[in-house]
């Protein structure tokens, strides 16, 4: 057997059935004659990100595969693939390499030593003999503990040489999950018990560790409300009466009520409680912090924890559902933060009622995403936002309500991520309505890769808001705008992506908003990769902290 053919068969064998990539690499042809898809993208970068929103969607299970040549194409991937480590999806990511008697040799770009900072593992296959055990390696590392992309280097003098047997040893890596200790677990229920208010803040780990349903029920029986991370959005359903929203750089109105006024006992689970502005809450000084995480590096990291809690989400949470019950006995607690959530919901809701409805033209993207709200049911799909305003305008008031029906994210990624991720995850799950929120700035910088969804038949949903400028860059940019137009960015995008083979709609009216967002909605269903270009005002309005539409 080739060492290419045992790398496609260990790929299928873990469950691998499409392939994100572009040439050259053999490893495309081989996965071919396997009988895996390949998607070619447009650049690496993007592609790379296809395979971070399918492995969102799967759970790793199967994670995402890149492959791509080396040099020029191992560089032009660094982005995507530090993208998703820093949000610590499961990606396998196999960039051809140079022969290995020059891959040692200068000016050759090596993969191996450049990757190492954003990958969770590096490993270069030197033998051909050594492919199942490196790949075994692989796997293990993409499913077990804090996930992360992991970097196989396929030398390209090794691909088509035998491996040395023609019956291939490799048996699925399981993943191994444990649960914290029992102690620590009775003294964290006791103290949940104890504190008048306390809120839970979930992560991504939530999502990783299927354990929504626990989190509910945790949360049910503390009449406790929840946050999640921006990253864990959709974690916890936020139709949910106890539901909090998201919190980062924006926040609901209800969330930043309970967080920054009622709460004295904070406990995060499945998160690193980072201190990092756009995806984690800023947590209130002088609140005690119960900490749940799998990762030992994430422990007191950021901030002074009272109770650390060291074990799979879902163990967890099963455990301190277990010790809570146990505790509570037959009695109910005397709190029930739903009434007043309700409240200071509505409040909020009608603070920012006018630029929700709003009839001003250009629109506002505001009402573009209530009519989107209004017209699509969460539950059906999968919706996600792009790096600046979209981000920050969609995630206080999106509700998601279904686990992964909103791909999160924004610690360390560019602009144009949501493309690739839209497209990975509509591979991941065809029967969902998948759809991405993004800026022009951002779809001039990936556009072209709307072609790769067209060419490959994915039919995507891509919502580009249009106002023709940089709004976010108004402060930072006068004088250089003044003198020389520096923010504005132009260009007939709902033309090119007809050019490119989709279906689109230029969008001036905002009472138009809703049939159109259903008329492409139809043209998905019909198969078509669709985009729809909202022509809107430099909106400048944000739920930061305070609730109102602050500038």
């Amino acid at each position: 057997m080739r060492a290419a053919d045992a790398i496609v068969e260990i790929l299928k064998r873990e469950g691998t059935t499409t392939l994100f990539c572009f040439p050259t690499t053999s490893i495309i042809e081989n996965a071919v004659a396997g009988g895996i898809r390949p998607v070619i993208c447009r650049q690496e970068r993007v592609g790379v990100h296809m395979a971070d929103g399918y492995a969102r969607v799967t759970n790793g299970r199967p994670p995402g595969v890149f492959a791509m040549q080396y040099g020029p194409g191992a560089e032009n991937a660094f982005a995507g693939i530090a993208s998703a480590y820093s949000d610590s999806i499961p990606v396998l990511f196999l960039p051809l390499s140079q022969a290995r008697d020059q891959s040692q040799v200068f000016p050759t770009f090596r993969s191996q030593v450049s990757y190492a900072s954003v990958t969770k593992q590096v490993e270069e296959i030197m033998l051909p003999g050594s492919v199942p055990a490196v790949m075994r390696r692989a796997f293990s590392a993409l499913k077990n503990g804090r996930q992360g992309p992991v970097m196989v280097e396929v030398p390209r003098d090794l691909v088509d040489l035998d491996i040395g047997t023609d019956v291939l040893d490799y048996t699925p890596m399981r993943p191994s999950i444990s649960r914290p200790d029992a102690q620590d677990v009775d003294d964290a229920a006791k103290r949940l018990l104890a504190a008048s208010s306390p809120v839970i803040i979930a992560g991504q780990g939530v999502l990783n560790a299927i354990a929504s349903a626990e989190l509910v029920e945790l949360a049910e029986l503390l009449q406790a409300p929840v946050m999640t991370t921006v990253d864990g959005k959709s974690a916890f359903p936020e139709n949910h009466p106890l539901a909090l929203g998201s919190g980062g750089n924006t926040f609901n109105g209800p969330g930043q009520m309970y967080l920054y006024s009622k709460a004295d006992l904070i406990f995060g689970i499945g998160t690193g409680l980072n201190r990092h502005p756009l995806t984690t809450p800023p947590l209130p000084k002088d609140v005690p912090i119960i900490h749940a995480v799998n990762d030992t590096r994430d422990l007191h990291k950021a901030n002074t924890t009272e109770i650390a809690l060291l074990g799979d989400a879902r163990l967890v949470l099963a455990d301190l559902i277990a010790a809570v019950k146990d505790r509570l006995g037959s009695k109910l607690l005397n709190r029930n933060p739903a009434i007043e959530l309700a409240a200071e919901r509505a409040l909020w809701e009608k603070r920012w009622e006018a630029k929700l409805n709003s009839a001003e033209t250009p629109m506002t993207p505001y009402r573009v995403m209530n009519e989107f709200m209004r017209v699509v049911d969460p539950a059906g799909a999968i919706v996600t936002h792009d790096s600046g305003s979209p981000r920050d305008q969609l995630l206080p008031f999106y509700k998601a309500t279904t686990p992964r029906g909103y791909l999160g994210w924004g610690k360390s990624h560019q602009l144009g991520t949501g493309l690739g991720l839209v497209i990975g995850a509509k591979v991941a799950a065809p029967d969902k309505f998948c759809v991405n929120f993004m800026g022009d700035a951002a779809f001039g910088m990936v556009g072209l890769d709307f072609e790769t969804a067209v060419r490959a038949g994915i039919p995507i949903l891509t919502i580009v808001l249009n106002n023709n400028t940089m709004a976010i860059e108004i402060p930072h940019m006068k004088l250089s705008h003044d003198v020389h137009k520096a923010r504005d960015l132009g260009g007939n995008y709902a033309a090119l992506a007809k050019d490119l083979g989709g279906w689109s709609e230029r969008v001036t009216d905002p009472g138009d908003i809703g049939n159109a967002i259903l008329r492409a909605r139809r043209k998905t269903e019909e198969g078509h990769a669709c985009l729809l270009e909202f022509m809107t005002s430099a909106e400048t309005a944000f739920s930061h902290r305070g609730g109102r539409a602050d500038h």
